[in-house]
């Protein structure tokens, strides 16, 4: 193999455990660290498509888009009251952590979340919101007190105080991270998980309560958490939000539609006008192309992480003009399902503008499509 083939290739923790860059050499040995992140669930105005037009076409909606995101005398539109998770500086949630460049394709996710096998994930939790909500991960290990669910478990006292934080209301989750919440044989250097409210499943996610994490092997993470052999990262979640399940549906028919006494709340949602209306197609909360920020160089190392959500999720991730490797197989589609969270690693060859969409037929069509660039090497982009 050349030299060059060498590095292009993504290295997988057994071969990168052998590295001996400077780099890794600091990273293996960092003591187990505690992270520690002051998250608030926070309520917000919400659009899926700010500019107004399809940016996939460039032109102004067309019929399918045009049902979706004009509001009307019984239609709410492309503009919802949502709760979303937001990161704060400290525990006096009084000041927001503005996000990093490089994460602002996060769209309406949670804030990310990092850690390293063997560390621990600490996050003080307020609720600013007016139902109870919470925060429950997945992958990595947690007490009772720190599992974010309610249901008849056979705990009581400080062991249920997670379960439900009520408006107004902060409980500190911790979440260690052990071997068997990192990579596998066979994954790469990171794997993604997720976090969620659960104290209405169905309501909460809807509303816009969900977020990632990453969990590096290792000794792999550089100073920012990053896998060492990663030049960008991604997250898209592929996210059908279905707003007639949202908590916040009469506050949405109240404030957008024009004349909220037509509207029949009692309409079976997916086959009625004003129900199908409120299923948004989107990447990460973003629909019609309206996604942006996932730019790359020719060459580059690049890891995409793909998720989805909890209503009934089929998606065929597809990207136009490179290839990805997923679960080791060579592909331009893989298959997401519901709450699913895959990794999918490229090293791409083909310079420019590149479609990126689900190959589903109807999330197609309503609006679930961006693009992702690809500049020459000679080209600078913003780095991590």
């Amino acid at each position: 193999m050349s030299r060059d083939r060498a590095v292009r290739r993504i290295r997988r923790p057994a071969e990168c455990a052998g590295l001996r860059s400077s780099r890794v050499r600091s990273a293996a040995s960092a003591e187990p660290t505690t992270h520690t992140y002051y998250v608030a669930a926070d309520k917000v105005e919400w659009d899926y498509a700010p500019t107004g037009v399809d940016r996939i076409t460039g032109e102004p909606f067309g019929d399918v888009a045009r049902l979706i995101t004009e509001s009307g005398p019984d239609r709410i539109g492309k503009v919802y009251q949502k709760a979303l998770y937001h990161e704060y500086t400290d525990s006096t949630f009084t000041s927001l952590k503005p996000r990093p460049a490089e994460w602002e394709h996060l769209g309406f996710l949670g804030p990310l979340l990092r850690a390293q096998v063997g560390d621990t994930i600490k996050v003080v939790f307020r609720n600013n919101v007016n139902f109870p909500a919470s925060m429950h991960p997945h992958g990595v290990f947690y007490n009772k007190d720190s599992e974010g669910a309610p249901y008849y478990d056979e705990t009581i006292d400080q062991d249920k105080a997670d379960d439900a934080v009520p408006p107004g209301g902060t409980h500190t989750y911790v979440w260690p991270v052990p071997e068997r919440a990192g990579p596998a044989e066979g994954d790469g250097s990171s794997i993604l998980w997720m976090y969620h409210s659960h104290t209405n499943e169905s309501k909460d996610v809807n509303a816009g309560l969900m977020g990632p994490m990453i969990v590096t092997a290792r000794g792999l993470a550089d100073a920012d958490g990053s896998p060492v052999d990663v030049d960008r990262e991604f997250i898209v979640s592929f996210h059908e939000v279905d707003e007639n399940l949202s908590w916040y549906l009469e506050d949405n028919i109240q404030a957008y539609t024009g004349n909220p006494a037509s509207v029949n709340r009692f309409e079976i949602p997916f086959f009625t006008p004003f129900g199908a209306s409120n299923f948004m197609e989107t990447m990460n909360g973003l629909s019609f192309g309206h996604l942006s920020g996932l730019t790359m160089r020719e060459g580059e190392r690049v890891r995409w992480y793909l998720m989805a959500s909890t209503n009934f999720e089929l998606h065929a991730p597809h990207w136009h003009g490179n290839t990805v490797v997923v679960n080791n197989m060579r592909t331009d589609v893989t298959s997401l399902t519901t709450m699913g969270m895959i990794v999918a690693d490229m090293v791409p060859d083909n310079t420019g503008r590149w479609l990126f969409h689900c190959h589903v037929n109807f999330h197609l069509e309503s609006g679930m499509q961006s693009v992702y660039q690809v500049l020459p090497r000679t080209e600078e982009v913003a780095t991590r």
